[in-house]
């Protein structure tokens, strides 16, 4: 009897989906990598800086790279070029040779990059080493046209641009996908059931190679030679794994009113009345004319009417362990908004009424 109510407790809480390994997490370096550079964008129709000095710097130095000197003390006018940021990012595995797309905005009072073309940039990485070479004519989705009254038409950013394939790489990023016999994959969130989970799928699959080291990391016996442990590790991120329940969760965001409440969410026996009071205040001054030949003055006579309403809203009754369903169908019964809904949920919370855990943002 108690094997079997064992059986059914796990049955109970394991989630009905499964997902793929690769859905939750990767493995340890095997990521992309943020590049950035400091350039300038030139061929624009009169819509770039206008002197700015980080341009005129860079312009110097781009003369300068191409034998042409400009005299000291000139501070040339360059309404067709823009100071731009660049930025990309690396994939795992780019070698040497490879193209990426790269993102180019303007850091000035340029108005638009269409039509520009972005001069050879060195694109960094954090350790301040060069690893891309960027160069190419932008794609710019946005569009910017002014009058001479001062009218202005703007269509989506025409101050940021696209060079699909802008880039070529120039290092490869060590990933120690082939250093040492282990390996390490990491959740994407930290959670002790899904690990467990995880290790025990792998295991299954291929005995005794995985085990927990963490809530996030596992650690992988893989072989040594690259072909194989590739082999190993496409197998493993296609694994089915059912993941753990998320954590009671609700999400306001406080800007836009928007309220999410995820099915972990659960409710211990409360009432909830919700009702608004309306007190409404109206001054009717009236003019009173004294009587004929009385010697009287035009006097103002006050009047006011105070009225009270309050909306007549039923309670509702939540039993212990209410589901999600529940409760929206009972906050729609009372017909609350969103902002009063937020209101509802805060005071669940501090009834300890609510189990989960609010995020505002």
């Amino acid at each position: 009897m108690a094997v079997a109510l064992a059986g059914m407790l796990a049955i109970l809480a394991a989630p009905a989906h499964a997902e793929r390994v690769r859905d939750l997490g990767q493995f340890q370096g095997v990521r992309t990598n943020q590049l950035t550079g400091y350039g300038v964008v030139v061929g624009l129709p009169g819509t770039g800086d206008d002197n700015l000095e980080y341009l005129t710097q860079a312009m110097k130095g781009v003369s300068g790279r191409m034998g042409l000197t400009l005299p000291p003390g000139i501070s040339p006018g360059l309404k067709n070029a823009a100071a731009v940021v660049i930025t990309a990012d690396l994939p795992a595995f780019a070698k040497p040779g490879q193209r990426i797309d790269v993102t180019v905005s303007t850091i000035g009072k340029a108005k638009s990059l269409r039509g520009g073309a972005l001069i050879l940039t060195p694109l960094y990485g954090a350790d301040g080493q060069v690893y891309a070479m960027a160069q190419g004519n932008l794609a710019v989705g946005g569009l910017d046209a002014s009058g001479k009254d001062g009218s202005k038409v703007t269509v989506n950013i025409p101050t940021v641009g696209r060079i699909a394939e802008g880039a070529s790489v120039e290092r490869a990023v060590a990933t120690g996908f082939d250093a040492g016999e282990m390996l390490r994959w990491n959740l994407f969130e930290a959670d002790f059931l899904t690990a467990a989970r995880v290790r025990d799928a792998i295991n299954a699959k291929v005995p005794g190679i995985a085990s927990v080291e963490d809530g996030v990391t596992l650690a992988l016996r893989l072989p040594g030679d690259a072909d194989s442990r590739a082999s190993m590790m496409a197998a493993i991120e296609m694994i089915d794994v059912s993941p753990a329940e998320t954590a009671a969760r609700v999400i306001v965001n406080s800007r836009t009113g928007t309220v999410v409440i995820n099915s972990a969410v659960r409710l211990s026996p409360a009432a909830i009345s919700h009702g608004k009071l309306t007190v409404r205040v109206e001054e009717n001054d009236r003019v009173v004319q004294p009587g004929p030949f009385s010697n009287g003055r035009t006097a103002t006579e006050n009047r006011s009417n105070v009225s009270v309403e309050e909306e007549n809203r039923s309670v509702a009754l939540f039993k212990g362990g209410a589901s999600l369903s529940k409760v929206v169908d009972a906050l729609n019964m009372l017909g609350v908004t969103p902002s009063d809904l937020v209101a509802i949920l805060e005071a669940l919370k501090q009834a300890g009424a609510l189990k989960a855990e609010m995020v505002v943002i």
